[in-house]
C-alpha cells in the first residue's frame, strides 16, 4: 500500500510507496528521511490529530490506503554548553520556551526514545541539587551517573555525593605511575538500594548516566550499548549489562537482535543472547561528552530493573512464601532461615514441624518436601509402589473396564440459554414439544433442562424446574400422560460413577424437597401428601431420553426429546425392588401442546419441521469418517465399481429430490400484535422480524437477533431507542455516559451530555411477552 505525506504548510507533498499495514512509524521516518531530507530525529507525525510514537504500527492508527500523514519538521537545536549559574540556567529556559520552533515539555517526555542526542528537558530538574564542582575528575558532586556493581557487572543508576583522591606516598605513585583519574575516589549511592550505603567505586565503573535511546535503523552489528538482560531467565526483565551487537536480524513480522553481554570489567561474557528489550537500547555515554542536556540531567526515561521476586516484586511489607520462609511468607529473622539444598527455598528454623533449637551442623540440609522418606524407597527386584496420591483414588480399588471417553455428559458447554433465568418455570420460549437434541449438553445450552447428568434441576427452598426420564430406577412407571418417578439419591457414587445399586434409604432433602415443593399442598417430609387441585402445583419440563426406551415406549428411540409441562400430584416413601426406601412422585401432564406420541403431536412435528439437532460439524465429521472406514474395508475393485454406480445414481437423483415441508406460521396474539403496533420507532425492524413469521419457531431466534444489545450482547432490558433509530439497555448506555462518551453505541451518533434516557415501555412489553422471565437477574 501507500500513503501521502504532507507538510504542515502544505507546500511540499510526496508519495510514501511499499508499506504494509505492520510498518512501524519509525521506518516510516526513516523512508520519509529520503524523500524530505529530514533526519528521523526532527519529524513529527500526525493523523487526525494524533501524533504518531515510535514503537506502534500504522495499522493501530488506522492508517488506510492513500491517506495523508501530516509532517512538522522541527529546527535543529545548538549543543548546549554546560552553564554552573542558577540565573544562566534560568534564562535559558526562558528563551527556549519563547521560542516557536522548539519543542514543548510535554512533547519532548512523549517522543523521548525516537533519536540519538535527543534528551529530556532542563526543566524537569527544578527539584536536583546544585552541581558542586570538586576541582579534578570528570564528575561533580550530586551529578546522575550508571555506577558499575562490582560483583554482577551490571549498571545501575546512582548519584555521586562525594569525590576524594587516594592519598599514596610519593614513592608509590611513582612506582605504579597511575593515570591521574584512577587515583580518584567516587563515592556513589545507588538510587533503587539507599539500604547498600555509600560505595568507594574508580572511574572506570562510573560513567555519565544514560540518556539517548537508539532507533532501530540506528543499530548495526559491532556496536557497543547499554541493554536489559535477565541470564537466569532471558525472556524476563533484569538488570542493565554493556553488551556487543552481533547481529541484527528483521522479517515483516519478527525484529531480533543478538548480542555479547559483557558481564563486568574482568572479560567474562555470555555470547549469542537474544535481546528481548528493543526498545530500550541505550547509548553508553563517555565522560565528558556534551549533549543538549548538562551533565547530570536525569535520563529521558527510568530505567526499570527486574525484581528480585516476581511474585511480591520486592515489596517489603508483602509477606512471600518464594523469597521468605516458605511456611509463613513473614520477612523476618534472615538468620534463623534454612536454605533448601533440593528446592532453594528458605524455612524459619522455628517455622518447621518439629522446630529446629539450632541451625543443623549436615553439609546438606533438606525441607520436609524434600526430603526422601527411607520407608518409600523402592530397592533392586522390589515391585515399583503407587503413589500415597494414586492410592486414594477409586481407580485404585476399581475393576471397570468402561471407556469414558466417548460421552457427551462433561462437554463444556459452547453456549448457555439467556432469554430465560436460570430458575424460569414453564416452557421455554421458542422450543415447542418434540424438540429433539442428540446429547444431553445441547439440551442444557437450550435452556430445557441444565444439568449435564444429574435427573432433577431445582433448588431444595424453591422447587424444581426441569427433570429427564431416563430409566436410571428400575421403580418407574411410564404411562406417558402419567409417570411414576423415583427421587434420586440411596446410592454410592464414591469413585467417579455414575449410577449403582440402591444401597441405602432416600431423604427428602436436596432435589427430592426441590420436587415436593412442586405440589400444590404443603411439604410432609414423614408420610408426603397429595393435592386435590394438582394444576395449581408449580410446572415441571420433563425431557425423556432415549436411555428409557428399555423401560418406556413412550421414549424416543434417539436422542433426548422435550415432551412439555406436567405437573406433581403427590409424593410419598415406599419400599423400592431393592429393599430400600425411596420416595416417589406421580406427575400428570398438563400442556396444551399435543403430546409428540399422539398423533396429533407427529402431525405437529411435521408441520413444525421438527428433526433431530446435532452440535455443529458433528454430522459433517461422522460422514468423513464412515466414509473412511467404508473406504478402508472396501476391496479396490469393489470401490470403483460403486463409486461408477453412485456417480449414475446421482445423475439420475434429481427428479427425486425430497419434498420440503411446510413449516407451520408463528402465531401472534392479539394483545402482541397491538404492541407491535404500539412501538412505532421500531417500526422498520418490526417489519423486518415479521418477514420471519413463516419460520415457526424460529420468528423468535430472529427477534433475539434484531432486538440485540450492542453493548452486552443479550436482548435488550429497559431499551433506549435512540434518534437514530437504535435500542441499547438503559444501563449500558449509562455506562457508556459515565465514561464520558455520549455517542450511540451501535453508530456514533452524538446523542449530546444531557441526552433524556426513556425507557420505551412498548417495546419492553412485547419483548416479555416473547421471552418471559429474561429480565430476571438484569
Amino acid at each position: 500500500m501507500w500513503i501521502q505525506v504532507r507538510t504542515m504548510d502544505g507546500k511540499e507533498t510526496h508519495r510514501v510507496d511499499s508499506l504494509s499495514k505492520l510498518t512501524k512509524v519509525d521506518e516510516l521516518r526513516v523512508k520519509i528521511m529520503e524523500l524530505f531530507k529530514v533526519e528521523p530525529e526532527r519529524q513529527r507525525l500526525f493523523y487526525r490529530g494524533k501524533q504518531m510514537e515510535d514503537g506502534h504500527t500504522i495499522f493501530d492508527y488506522n492508517v488506510g490506503l492513500n491517506d495523508i500523514v501530516q509532517l512538522l519538521v522541527r529546527q535543529k537545536i545548538a549543543p548546549v554548553n554546560v552553564i554552573k549559574s542558577k540565573d544562566k540556567e534560568a534564562e535559558l529556559s526562558d528563551s527556549d520556551s519563547g521560542c516557536g520552533s522548539t519543542q514543548s515539555e510535554s512533547d519532548k517526555s512523549s517522543t523521548h526514545g525516537e533519536a540519538e542526542g535527543q534528551t529530556a528537558s532542563t526543566s524537569a530538574q527544578t527539584n536536583t541539587p546544585e552541581l558542586i564542582d570538586p576541582g579534578f575528575g570528570y564528575y561533580k558532586i550530586n551529578e546522575l551517573v550508571d555506577a558499575r556493581d562490582l560483583n554482577m557487572g551490571a549498571w545501575f543508576e546512582a548519584q555521586i555525593v562525594n569525590v576524594t583522591k587516594t592519598t599514596k606516598t610519593p614513592k608509590e605513585e611513582a612506582a605504579e605511575a597511575q593515570p591521574a583519574e584512577e587515583e580518584i575516589l567516587y563515592h556513589v549511592k545507588y538510587e533503587d538500594y539507599p539500604e547498600n550505603g555509600v560505595i568507594q567505586l574508580l572511574a572506570k565503573d562510573v560513567r555519565p548516566r544514560a540518556r539517548t535511546v537508539y532507533q532501530w535503523h540506528q543499530l548495526e552489528a559491532g556496536m557497543i550499548v547499554m541493554v536489559n538482560y535477565n541470564p537466569d531467565d532471558p525472556k524476563e526483565r533484569g538488570y542493565w549489562y554493556d553488551a556487543e551487537i552481533q547481529r541484527k536480524r528483521e522479517t515483516r513480522t519478527l525484529r531480533e537482535i543478538y548480542a555479547k553481554i559483557i558481564l563486568g570489567d574482568a572479560g567474562d561474557s555470555l555470547n549469542d543472547c537474544r535481546i528481548m528489550f528493543l526498545t530500550e537500547i541505550y547509548k553508553i555515554e563517555e565522560p565528558g561528552s556534551l549533549s543538549d542536556d548538562p551533565p547530570g540531567s536525569e535520563s529521558p526515561l527510568k530505567r526499570s530493573n527486574g525484581p528480585e521476586c516476581k511474585h511480591c516484586k520486592d515489596d517489603p511489607d508483602k509477606n512471600c512464601r518464594w523469597c521468605n520462609c516458605h511456611i509463613c511468607g513473614i520477612k523476618q529473622d534472615p538468620d534463623k532461615q534454612l536454605l533448601c539444598d533440593e528446592c532453594d527455598m528458605a524455612y524459619h528454623t522455628y517455622c518447621l514441624n518439629p522446630p529446629l533449637t539450632s541451625i543443623p551442623e549436615d553439609e546438606d540440609w533438606y525441607c520436609p518436601g524434600c526430603r526422601n522418606d527411607t520407608s518409600e524407597v523402592v530397592l533392586a527386584g522390589e515391585k515399583l509402589k503407587e503413589s500415597k496420591k494414586k492410592a486414594k483414588m477409586a481407580s485404585a480399588s476399581s475393576s471397570s473396564q468402561r471407556d469414558w471417553g466417548k460421552g457427551m455428559a462433561c462437554v463444556g458447554r459452547t453456549k448457555q440459554c439467556t432469554i430465560v433465568p436460570s430458575n424460569h418455570y414453564g416452557p421455554i420460549p421458542g422450543i415447542p414439544v418434540g424438540s429433539l437434541w442428540k446429547f444431553r449438553v445441547q439440551v442444557s445450552e437450550a435452556g430445557v433442562h441444565r444439568p449435564h447428568v444429574a435427573g432433577i434441576h431445582g433448588r431444595s427452598n424453591d422447587g424444581a424446574y426441569s427433570l429427564v426420564l431416563a430409566g436410571g430406577y428400575e421403580d418407574d412407571v411410564d404411562d406417558g400422560n402419567e409417570f411414576t418417578y423415583t427421587g434420586s439419591g440411596g446410592r454410592d457414587l464414591s469413585g467417579n460413577k455414575r449410577t449403582a445399586e440402591q444401597s441405602c434409604d432416600q431423604t427428602l432433602t436436596h432435589m427430592n424437597r426441590a420436587l415436593a415443593l412442586n405440589c400444590n399442598v404443603p411439604v410432609n417430609d414423614k408420610n408426603g401428601a397429595e393435592s386435590k387441585s394438582w394444576k395449581e402445583g408449580k410446572p415441571v419440563r420433563v425431557v425423556r431420553s432415549c436411555k428409557g426406551r428399555k423401560h418406556s415406549k413412550y421414549c424416543p428411540e434417539e436422542g433426548n426429546r422435550y415432551d412439555g409441562i406436567y405437573k406433581v400430584v403427590k409424593y410419598w416413601p415406599d419400599k423400592g425392588k431393592s429393599g430400600f426406601l425411596v420416595w416417589r412422585y406421580l406427575l400428570k401432564r398438563d400442556d396444551d401442546e399435543p403430546a409428540p406420541w399422539t398423533r396429533d403431536g407427529k402431525e405437529r412435528i411435521k408441520k413444525l419441521g421438527l428433526t433431530m439437532q446435532y452440535p455443529a460439524g458433528y454430522q459433517k465429521e461422522k460422514e468423513n469418517k464412515n466414509e473412511v472406514e467404508e473406504e478402508a474395508a472396501t476391496p479396490s475393485k469393489a470401490k470403483r465399481k460403486r463409486k461408477s454406480q453412485g456417480s449414475e445414481s446421482t445423475k439420475t437423483s434429481p427428479g427425486k429430490t425430497p419434498k420440503k415441508v411446510k413449516v407451520e406460521v408463528y402465531k401472534l396474539s392479539q394483545e402482541q400484535k397491538a404492541l407491535i403496533k404500539n412501538d412505532k420507532p421500531n417500526k422498520k425492524l418490526w417489519d423486518e422480524a415479521m418477514e420471519s413469521l413463516s419460520l415457526g419457531p424460529k420468528f423468535l431466534n430472529k427477534v433475539e437477533e434484531v432486538f440485540l444489545c450492542i453493548c452486552c450482547q443479550e436482548v435488550v432490558y429497559q431499551p433506549i431507542t435512540t434518534e437514530c433509530q437504535h435500542n441499547v439497555c438503559r444501563e449500558c448506555l449509562q455506562r457508556s455516559f459515565k465514561a464520558e462518551v455520549y455517542t450511540c453505541p451501535a453508530c456514533r451518533h452524538d446523542l449530546g451530555k444531557n441526552y433524556s434516557m426513556t425507557v420505551n415501555k412498548s417495546l419492553q412489553n412485547i419483548l416479555n411477552q416473547f421471552f418471559p422471565g429474561y429480565s430476571n437477574g438484569r
